[in-house]
């Protein structure tokens, strides 16, 4: 019997990057998945992962824009109706700009709010009453290594992500005695669709000297001999684990893997 066997879940961000992994790392393990996502071709790739995986009879994708309340109450309905309830959450959905402070405008403010904090409470939310209809549930929440680490130019996302860190910590203590488990994951030096378009947002004039100091300590991979960007199963292995009954008795915390970058 694999771990997760009969266990349903929503995941948020699943069309792409660590969301998509994380899905289909979920299906392999045997649980039940809708994926959601505002990128619906996205969607239709990890569906087609899914086929190849042999695995795509327990997924249901949906279109959900975390940042918009109507479709974040239509979206997680529809998940619960779909799995017949919900046994864990996992908030993968999010975006990263970068700019000079004083250059930000309060639009490109409110942008990384509303999708990254703002969006991650939407769902939460709205998935508390399904979740707690268990007497074991669990949410996953995505923070980042930015949160608790200088990130230079990513002010509004770190802001967004420690924002995202004590939400969790609150959902933690406040639904302990219905035994939800809230946690965060903070992945630092992942190789996503975030992280590759990150270049592309960066200030002309960037310092770059800023950098070297968040890159890991480890190599990528067992075959690489230098250090580099992780793939996203790398963080996809920790959410399985997280909402398994391997993650019992981890709650109100934040896991972070970032290859040492900040050991």
């Amino acid at each position: 019997m694999k771990r997760l066997e009969g266990k349903r879940i929503l995941v948020t961000g699943a069309a792409s990057g660590i969301g998509q992994s994380t899905a289909l790392r979920l299906l392999d393990e045997g649980a039940a998945v809708v994926a959601a996502d505002v990128a619906t071709e996205g969607l239709d790739a990890t569906r087609a992962h899914a086929d190849e995986a042999k695995s795509a009879e327990r997924l249901t994708t949906i279109r959900m824009d975390v940042a918009n309340e109507d479709s974040v109450v239509d979206g997680v309905s529809l998940a619960a109706e779909t799995l017949g309830g919900l046994d864990s959450l996992v908030n993968a959905a999010g975006i990263l700009r970068a700019w000079h402070t004083h250059q930000t405008t309060l639009e490109q403010w409110n942008q990384i709010i509303a999708v990254n904090l703002t969006g991650t409470f939407l769902v939460v939310r709205e998935a508390l009453p399904a979740l707690l209809a268990n007497s074991r549930s669990s949410i996953v929440n995505f923070s980042s290594t930015s949160a608790s680490f200088a990130h230079p130019y990513m002010a509004a996302y770190a802001a967004s992500k420690g924002g995202i860190q004590a939400f969790t910590h609150s959902l933690a203590l406040e639904y302990a005695k219905e035994g939800l488990r809230a946690a965060c994951v903070a992945p630092g030096s992942i190789k996503s669709g975030i992280t590759d378009a990150t270049g592309g947002y960066l200030p002309k004039d960037a310092d770059w000297s800023l950098f070297p100091r968040l890159m890991p300590i480890l190599p990528a991979t067992t075959e690489s001999s230098g250090a580099g960007m992780a793939e996203p199963n790398a963080v996809a292995g920790v959410i399985a684990m997280l909402v398994s009954d391997d993650g019992a008795w981890i709650t109100g915390t934040e896991i972070r893997m970032d290859g040492g970058t900040h050991a």
